[in-house]
């Protein structure tokens, strides 16, 4: 049974601002057993906040009150960490387009569109601490 256990734990960062979201979202990843580092209603500080927790991942809401949105977010983050992971989460299918419009590599930035269905999120985290341990 190696291969279970600590590999599998995934440290997350989650911006978001509708508190209940944000709670259903952490319950539900403590339940799988993955840490969350930080969470935030804001990307104001995402850089900041990923210099200081080191995530394994972020999960960030497209939609974000204050100057940016999760897609700006995410492009700070990549311009210092080439190597972060990042899911975004929007209702809107347009931001799949800007992202590619933009440029964004799309082994780092995921798209997922509302409404999110937890299990969907469990694989996709799932998958990616696999990656992590077998970098390709």
């Amino acid at each position: 049974m190696h291969g279970d256990g600590l590999g599998q734990t995934t440290k997350i960062m989650i911006i978001e601002d509708d508190e209940d979201i944000l709670l259903l979202y952490k319950d539900y990843l403590k339940k799988k057993g993955h840490i969350i580092t930080v969470s935030s209603t804001t990307a104001n500080e995402a850089v900041r906040d990923y210099d200081s927790y080191k995530p394994d991942l972020v999960i960030a809401d497209f939609k974000l009150p204050g100057r940016k949105n999760g897609l700006q977010a995410a492009s700070e983050i990549l311009s210092k960490h080439s190597r972060a992971k990042i899911l975004i989460i929007t209702a809107f299918e347009h931001v799949r387009e800007e992202m590619v419009e933009k440029g964004f590599p799309k082994k780092n930035v995921i798209i997922l569109i509302k409404p999110v269905r937890l299990s969907r999120l469990g694989q996709i985290i799932s998958r990616l601490s696999n990656d992590k341990q077998n970098p390709v």
